[in-house]
């Protein structure tokens, strides 16, 4: 075998070797983001917005991005930025090591999968406080997967190592869209500014559900690759 032979084959070789550790950012990602909303939520004192004081927290009331705002703002907000950049690293590393579909496809589950990484990292930039850009990273982080689940949902259900995980998550798009419909729903800015209802509470299980798919999908990667 002569030298461009040998490399050939070497760079074909390390570009899934490289995935198989990438797609771990899909895990790590939203492992982050949750433990630190779910500490952050315990610790902070409240927050202030616009000059209207806010307190104390209350997670079932207050969305996530509150804790972006007031003591916990550096923690919460580096958690956003590093977590989304994760995510994108992951999903990445996932579709790199699924040879079996074309290129096309590959990197289309890939861009409509790291719009929820793209979200987070906008979010964790743009808090509360520029409420324009800051709401267009929210529906980039969680609406999007509506679309992307349905869609990468039909391109593993091709690939037959990948075809039952392919249809959960083409059940995961309904089960998003559903649960996406009941916090838009439940969310009220003055209710929440007075720490009533419960839009905190289906934010997170929104939240959790969404990132739960990454997590099976980074974690089925690993193992697969």
């Amino acid at each position: 075998m002569d030298t461009t032979t040998s490399q050939g084959v070497h760079g074909s070789l390390a570009t899934p070797a490289s995935g198989r550790w990438l797609a771990l950012g899909a895990v790590g990602g939203p492992v982050l983001f949750t433990l630190a909303w779910f500490v952050l939520g315990f610790l902070s004192p409240g927050y202030t917005l616009f000059g209207a004081r806010i307190a104390p927290y209350s997670p079932i009331s207050q969305p996530i991005s509150g804790l972006g705002l007031g003591p916990t703002a550096p923690f919460m907000n580096a958690a956003f930025v590093v977590s989304g950049l994760l995510i994108i690293a992951g999903v990445v590393g996932i579709f790199q090591g699924i040879r079996e579909i074309g290129a096309v496809a590959r990197w289309g589950c890939t861009a409509l999968l790291a719009l929820s990484g793209v979200g987070a990292v906008v979010v964790g930039i743009f808090t509360l406080e520029s409420f324009l850009v800051h709401f267009v990273g929210v529906l980039l982080a969680i609406a999007t997967s509506v679309l992307s689940f349905l869609v990468s949902g039909l391109v593993l259900r091709r690939v037959p190592r990948w075809r039952r995980f392919g249809s959960w998550l083409l059940l995961g798009s309904p089960l998003t869209l559903a649960l996406l419909v009941l916090f838009f729903a439940t969310f009220n800015p003055v209710a929440a500014g007075a720490n009533l209802g419960v839009s905190g509470l289906t934010q997170r299980i929104l939240a959790v559900e969404i990132h739960a798919w990454y997590v099976a999908m980074g974690s089925l990667a690993f193992r697969r690759s």
